[in-house]
């Protein structure tokens, strides 16, 4: 079994056993969690298909299965249910342990504000396409929440970003060199800034910030449209 494999099943595991126990009842918003998952990896996959053929980063073989679909490992297909499954995971239990609501306060004026400084940062980073898209991607997306949606949970997802950075940085410290002789991902640094977190592109940690808000986004729509709550 590929290193990258491990990585899923460690990620996955706690989350998963998790799920059933009565007080989060993980489980039983599935229905909702599910829909969501598939819509934004199928966002991410279309996007690591496109930068993979761009040679934007890559994939060392040494350290997979072999197993490969549209230029994508199977491992790096993989990533985009297990990471989300995991993450929002971290964000049901910041909203079941706050209970009187209190740390979910709006943030809408930070998304807008923060949302306008990646699109900034975007443009002035032209040229770099990972930088560039990343920082595009998710600044419209922060935009939309606050001005448009002017979502009640943003106070509970900034919450579980930074906590979820933690687990997030580690997978993504093996994935990038930061235990093994070659790094099991690697990044095109004509691509992006240069400016590293131990050996993680910085750009990741909004490219997370992204994946995370994309897959609550629809957790919460599908939520809302099937009635379910939090316990």
């Amino acid at each position: 079994m590929s290193l990258y494999l491990w990585l899923h099943i460690a990620t996955v595991s706690f989350p998963l056993v998790r799920s059933f126990e009565p007080r989060i009842a993980y489980a039983s918003r599935w229905r909702a969690l599910f829909p969501g998952i598939l819509l934004t990896a199928a966002f991410f996959i279309i996007w690591d298909v496109i930068f993979t053929k761009d040679g934007v980063w890559g994939f060392n073989a040494d350290y997979l299965t072999g197993l490969f679909l549209f230029h994508l490992p199977i491992e790096e297909w993989l990533f985009f249910f297990t990471v989300p499954f995991a993450s929002v995971f971290i964000y049901d239990c910041v909203v079941y342990f706050d209970k009187g609501n209190k740390l979910n306060i709006k943030l809408n004026w930070l998304a807008t504000l923060l949302g306008a400084l990646l699109i900034i940062l975007a443009l002035v980073s032209y040229g770099k396409d990972y930088t560039f898209y990343n920082f595009l991607f998710a600044g419209l997306l922060l935009v939309i929440h606050g001005l448009w949606l002017k979502s009640a949970y943003l106070g509970h997802f900034f919450i579980a970003y930074l906590i979820h950075l933690i687990p997030f940085l580690l997978v993504n410290g093996v994935l990038t060199g930061g235990v093994t002789e070659e790094p099991i991902v690697w990044y095109n640094n004509a691509e992006n800034i240069g400016v590293r977190i131990w050996t993680i592109p910085v750009e990741d940690t909004v490219y997370a910030l992204l994946l995370l808000l994309m897959n609550i986004t629809y957790y919460e729509f599908f939520k809302s449209r099937l009635g379910l709550k939090h316990n």
